[in-house]
């Protein structure tokens, strides 16, 4: 299950945010979202973790706890459907 997380302070980075999610399971993977002109980060970040349940507790966990001055904004980041594809009709 993916994890996406706001209001990160520009001084956190993965290895404070795995410290945080390992106490609740697994962690497959984590990706800060930086800003690429400026090389600097965004404030977010996407986590990865394999077990929805695990997932779970770390959302109601941490949702609002303080990392760095600022309080972790988190949602499940929901898969991204394909468009539906018009059919363009010639007559």
């Amino acid at each position: 299950m993916n994890i996406y997380v706001s209001n990160l302070s520009f001084g956190v980075d993965s290895e404070d945010l795995l410290s945080h999610f390992s106490q609740y399971g697994k962690v497959n993977s984590i990706n800060m979202v930086t800003d690429k002109l400026a090389n600097q980060s965004k404030s977010s970040a996407m986590i990865e973790m394999p077990e929805q349940e695990q997932a779970e507790k770390a959302i109601a966990a941490l949702n609002g706890l303080t990392l760095s001055g600022r309080p972790m904004i988190l949602n499940r980041n929901k898969p991204v459907e394909a468009p539906v594809r018009r059919v363009r009709r010639t007559w």
